[in-house]
């Protein structure tokens, strides 16, 4: 006997998934929300009780919602930053980038299109011939992210 595939199995495959759950745990936290008032929330917005249960889209609709209510993003450097100004760019284009990206603008993929592109390992050893051509690299590709226009 096989097993039939359960339509949350496509939702729970969803990439970037986990990141949006741990924003909303972090909203959830910052706003205060108790047990009750967190999953009314959720109910509200999406007819669901578990962030698990939910596609990417509704996610994205709870975590606008807690925006709505209060929650801001805590600025904080997840890594120094570099003293290239061609190495600030490319990692400034690429949190840009980052929404509209499958990987969700991880560091491992920066680094596979860095390597890709300049051939080096990571964004921290472009120089000032190789960052330019990595950054025009990653503009190219955010506009054909956005549809062309810009």
């Amino acid at each position: 006997m096989t097993k039939r595939p359960h339509m949350l199995d496509d939702v729970r495959a969803q990439p970037g998934r986990t990141s949006l759950i741990a924003k909303i745990h972090v909203a959830r936290k910052q706003l205060a929300l108790d047990e009750d008032a967190y999953r009314d929330v959720l109910a509200r917005v999406t007819n669901r009780s578990s962030c698990k249960d939910m596609s990417r889209g509704q996610l994205h609709d709870v975590l606008a919602e807690m925006q709505r209510l209060g929650f801001r993003v805590q600025a904080g450097a997840s890594r120094p930053l570099s003293a290239k100004p061609g190495v600030r760019k490319v990692y400034a284009i690429w949190r840009e980038m980052a929404p509209m990206l499958r990987s969700e603008g991880s560091d491992e993929a920066l680094r596979a299109f860095v390597q890709r592109v300049a051939q080096v390992s990571a964004p921290e050893f472009l120089d000032d011939t190789t960052a330019p051509k990595v950054i025009e690299a990653l503009k190219a590709w955010r506009q054909r992210l956005a549809g062309g226009s810009a």
